[in-house]
Parts: C-alpha cells; sequence; structure tokens
C-alpha cells in the first residue's frame, strides 16, 4: 500500500488510547479498548487488495482521515476512516464507513469469518448458511 509513492502505514494505529472505541458500517456495536481495535483494524488491512489512497491528512483540531478505495475480495469499495485524538494525542476514537452496501455486506462477513470462536466475531454479520 502506498500513498504519494511512499508505503502507508496508518501512524494512529500505534497510538491507540486504552478506552479506544471503533464504530463502522459494517459493524454491530462498537468495538471497545486497544487490543480489539488493534486486532479488528490489523484484519481488516488483510482484506483490501488493490488500496489506492486518494487522501491522508489531519481534520481540524484533533482529527486524522483517510480516504481509498480498494476491493474487498473482489468487491469495488470506497472507504472513509475518521479518527478523533484524545487530549493527551491518543487515537480515541475511529469510524470507518465502507460502500457501496455490497461491499458492507462481503467485508462483514469475511471479518466475522476471520474472528470465529472470539468475542471480536459478534461486531459482524455471520455467513449466510
Amino acid at each position: 500500500m502506498t500513498y504519494m509513492g511512499e508505503p502507508y502505514y496508518p501512524q494512529w494505529l500505534d497510538n491507540l488510547a486504552d478506552d479506544v472505541t471503533l464504530e463502522g458500517a459494517a459493524m454491530s456495536g462498537t468495538a471497545r479498548g486497544a487490543e480489539a481495535v488493534h486486532s479488528i483494524v490489523v484484519a481488516a488491512r488483510t482484506l483490501y487488495d488493490d488500496q489506492v489512497f486518494s487522501y491522508t491528512g489531519p481534520f481540524g483540531d484533533d482529527g486524522f482521515i483517510e480516504e481509498y478505495s480498494c476491493k474487498i475480495l473482489g468487491e469495488p469499495t470506497r472507504v472513509v476512516v475518521t479518527v478523533h485524538r484524545n487530549d493527551a494525542g491518543r487515537t480515541q476514537s475511529l469510524a470507518v464507513l465502507h460502500r457501496p452496501r455490497n461491499s458492507v455486506l462481503v467485508f462483514s462477513r469475511a471479518m466475522n469469518k476471520k474472528f470465529t470462536g472470539t468475542r471480536i466475531a459478534d461486531f459482524f454479520l455471520a455467513d449466510e448458511s
């Protein structure tokens, strides 16, 4: 993954507050805690192919935003990630919007499968059977 010709790694990922939260269009409920959020973000990144960033950078006094396109299991997808930092400069909350709806469903089911047997799986849709 690159952005403007350079390898891209979300620096906010290594600076999570202990009580960080993560919400997303592909999720049911809110994930809480650095360990859970880190696990979800790292797993999600493995599903992205052909990731192309259109923007990463600051917004407002405490925010950071990423906008990119990718394919998730072959489905064309657009993603917006908003990051808010607390007063100590640590990542306090994340919101992730995948679109269109079909990509959201594909992503959610794939994440459920990745986390089968863990409490994290409950945030995502189970496979249709």
